[in-house]
């Protein structure tokens, strides 16, 4: 399927978009920064989470075998801390949020990566890059630390072109007598009798964030990958440093070909922040939307491009599935076409141009136009492929229209049987001409948010968006 396609990514690393070949055509690699695992995820850890899904979706289209790897810290300070506080061990805490994690991002459409790899379970690998990366002089220890030496590293801010001066500033370094630059990144660090830790050269202790997906991708994915994705956040110190070790530990063969990132997801036009509360947990939102309509919002913008995150966008994400599915229902019973290539071009385009979902969403509503002004059987058949498969590259109108409209996985107080014995006794009220509790039940649904529309096909309902 790779003719004639030709993908087109941003990438980072060259600050402009590339045609995206992998080095094996056979066998794609992809890494991505997933979750530390000690706490429920907010919107903005969930949009990498969906905007790597759908360049996921994409590659497999394009490529017959791609391996996609995203990890789960699950040794980290903030875990430890956790852990503490509700005096468990810490694999309590990663066990229960990593699954939650999981089930959170399932709900949005996320598909499970081909590898989940966990900190923890690398050990061994980070241990051996470090003494390779101190043997080789990029690294040294000091009171029962091991730490990067930055100035050792000449191509070291290149991915995110900062100078010296703004780097240190960027990371917050730490400052500590044991350094030899201030902007040295620990690898490695001691761990009291109470922490976690595991016996290394250096004594016993537990590594830096850093070093973690370094020793992952090249346990799993190997020395040089095709792609490795995250948020901007991630892009310093996180990814700049991930760059150092790997590169230096590996005769300076390159990490990764291509480097994409993810824009902030800001809430109402401010920064999310815990300190303002505007933090809003995917955990508490699919309480309150069905996960399809917030994994529309966060596509409707271009990936690269800042998100501001509102009520009412994602209210218009509700109403713009409303679309979707009201003109996969009115298609009926046609049986879609049987078509090796449903989508259209303009479709795939979009998407080929470094993941251009809004335009690519553009293409949608206008088969659902086209879906709801046609009348030939064929066209419809046609329509409902092309809706079906181009949903399907994205990750929506997976569900069945009826389902949607009854607000399946959105609304647990909303009762489906006792919603269809109601129409049926306003449909009986109607046949006996007694339209005043005919209207008094369609005004007990509409306040109970439950629209009903009568048309040939019967009356239907939908939760109110």
């Amino acid at each position: 399927m790779t003719a004639p396609y030709r993908l087109q990514l941003h990438n980072t690393l060259t600050r402009r978009k590339d045609v995206f070949e992998p080095a094996d055509p056979e066998r794609v690699t992809m890494y991505v920064c997933g979750p530390t695992v000690y706490n429920f995820a907010h919107i903005g850890n969930a949009r990498p989470a969906v905007v790597f899904d759908v360049l996921a979706r994409v590659l497999r289209r394009l490529y017959p075998n791609v391996v996609y790897a995203r990890n789960i810290t699950d040794i980290e300070d903030k875990i430890i801390a956790a852990a503490k506080e509700q005096g468990v061990e810490i694999g309590v805490i990663t066990d229960k949020y990593a699954q939650i994690y999981r089930e959170d991002m399932g709900t949005l459409g996320v598909l499970p990566p081909d590898i989940e790899p966990k900190a923890t379970e690398t050990i061994p690998g980070m241990i051996a890059m470090m003494e390779r990366l101190v043997a080789e002089g990029y690294a040294y220890a000091a009171e029962g630390h091991v730490l990067f030496n930055v100035p050792a590293y000449g191509d070291y801010g290149r991915l995110s072109g900062r100078d010296r001066d703004d780097m240190i500033a960027g990371a917050r370094v730490e400052v500590a007598p044991y350094k030899k630059d201030a902007a040295d990144f620990v690898l490695w660090k001691p761990s009291t009798p109470e922490q976690p830790g595991w016996d290394s050269p250096w004594g016993r202790g537990r590594p830096g964030w850093h070093i973690e997906c370094s020793a992952m991708i090249e346990k799993h994915l190997g020395t040089t990958i095709d792609i490795h994705g995250g948020g901007i956040d991630l892009q310093f110190p996180h990814h700049e440093n991930e760059i150092a070790q790997s590169n230096c530990s590996h005769g300076q063969k390159p990490l990764a070909r291509f480097w994409l990132h993810n824009g902030f997801v800001n809430i109402e036009k401010e920064k999310m922040s815990k300190s303002i509360g505007n933090v809003l947990l995917v955990h508490d939102l699919i309480k309150e939307a069905p996960g399809e309509a917030i994994r529309l919002a966060l596509l409707n913008g271009h990936y690269r491009q800042p998100l501001d995150w509102t009520a009412e966008g994602l209210a218009q994400a509700r109403r713009m599935l409303d679309r979707l599915y009201g003109a996969l229902r009115a298609l009926g019973d046609v049986e879609a076409a049987a078509a090796n290539d449903a989508m259209p071009d303009d479709f795939m385009d979009a998407l080929l141009d470094d993941l251009n979902t809004p335009k690519a969403l553009a293409v949608l509503f206008d088969l659902a136009r086209q879906a709801n002004i046609a009348t030939d059987r064929d066209e419809k058949a046609r329509l409902k492929a092309a809706l079906l498969g181009s949903g399907a590259l994205i990750g929506l109108l997976q569900q069945d229209p009826e389902a949607w409209f009854a607000g399946a996985g959105m609304a647990p107080h909303i009762d489906a049987g006792e919603i269809e014995g109601l129409i049926a006794a306003r449909n009986a009220a109607r046949k006996a001409k007694d339209f005043k509790e005919a209207d008094r039940i369609r005004d007990e649904l509409a306040g109970r948010g439950i629209l009903i529309e009568d048309g040939p096909q019967g009356t239907q309902w939908r939760v109110a968006s």
